[in-house]
């Protein structure tokens, strides 16, 4: 039986390339020191190919300092399709600087949360993201290390650095395209009870949505027909959207508080005969995958979860400060929306 192969080690490719073990330590690892030559530098990059070298990433950390990983820590995110982007910025970024991604899933338990950061903590991350699935306020465990945190999606009650979608600014302009479009007579499907708005630990962005249409409507002077909802989802947006139309036929337009109400509302038009948008436009938020698949297509402002992901990434890289940043949302054009003639 034949022995089996020993691992390449650094001394073995410091020998082939005829320099110090310490010498061949510095230039694997990317510091390379003055003293060192061109000629050195090649022939330990060229030693380390021709014997399959793979440096020892226990060495690596103690050697760096860093173990060039991120730890993603998920409430519901990697079980959520349209969520998932999230976590695709983040590895994007990573992956361009050489790092990886350790990637835990809570449930959204808070007992969970608490040992999913801990076993981060102890696998020397350099860095934790926290993603959520809906933007909300959190409390985040505490800990001694300096670590850095950034929450995707969401704000800590310990104030830590944090990526949201600029919801204001999308409300705005969402209420804004009809306004620009003519419309006059809008409905507005979605409200919720004020108490909804203002827990930030059911939601960090709801009220900030509506404040941004009010603004636009306020500016425009047009005040939209509003019908409350449960919750944004097909069958109450069903529900609220028969009501509207029963109380005000003569609406030109819909804006809904997002794309599973705007469903519900595609629905009841197309039973009343009125066309999308020859008879009443729609349009909406978030952009999930059924609005590009709604007939027509529906125009909707897209959350931009890859690009919150990406930032958050940056930050823990330290490519971006650490802070508060929003991440502006798209309004993505499709055939739900008609302009009026004047």
């Amino acid at each position: 039986m034949s022995k089996q192969s020993r691992r390449t080690t650094l001394a073995d490719v410091a020998q082939r390339a005829g320099v110090s073990k310490s010498a061949a330590s510095m230039i694997m690892n990317d510091r390379p020191g003055s003293r060192l030559s061109a000629d050195a530098v090649e022939r330990v990059r060229a030693a380390a190919v021709e014997l399959d070298y793979r440096p020892n990433p226990a060495a690596r950390t103690l050697f760096r300092g860093t173990t060039r990983t991120i730890g993603f820590i998920s409430d519901e995110v990697t079980l959520t399709r349209h969520a998932s982007g999230l976590i695709g910025g983040a590895l994007e970024v990573a992956k361009a600087h050489d790092h990886t991604v350790l990637i835990s899933e809570t449930g959204g338990g808070e007992g969970e949360l608490a040992k999913a950061f801990e076993t981060m903590i102890d696998h020397r991350v350099d860095g934790i993201l926290i993603g959520l699935l809906g933007a909300r306020l959190i409390d985040l465990p505490g800990s001694s290390t300096n670590v850095p945190v950034v929450v995707l999606n969401g704000r800590s009650s310990s104030d830590h650095p944090s990526v949201l979608p600029d919801e204001h600014a999308a409300g705005y302009a969402v209420a804004k395209r009809l306004v620009d479009a003519g419309h006059r007579h809008i409905g507005l499907v979605g409200d919720l009870p004020p108490e909804a708005v203002s827990d930030l630990r059911r939601s960090a962005t709801i009220g900030l949505r509506f404040a941004g249409i009010a603004e636009a409507f306020a500016e425009a002077g047009i005040e939209p027909a509003r019908v409350d909802i449960p919750e944004w989802e097909p069958g109450p947006g069903y529900e609220a959207t028969k009501q509207l139309m029963a109380r005000h036929p003569d609406v030109t337009a819909i804006l809904t508080a997002n794309d599973g109400v705007a469903l519900g509302a595609y629905q009841v038009l197309g039973e009343l005969g009125r066309r999308i948008p020859d008879d009443v436009s729609v349009i909406s938020f978030d952009d999930e995958i059924l609005a590009g698949f709604q007939r027509p297509g529906l125009t909707t402002a897209r959350l931009p979860y890859s690009e919150i992901g990406a930032l958050g990434a940056s930050m823990i890289l330290g490519e971006h400060a650490l802070g508060h940043e929003l991440v502006p949302m798209p309004l993505i054009e499709r055939e739900s929306l008609a302009t009026l003639r004047s």
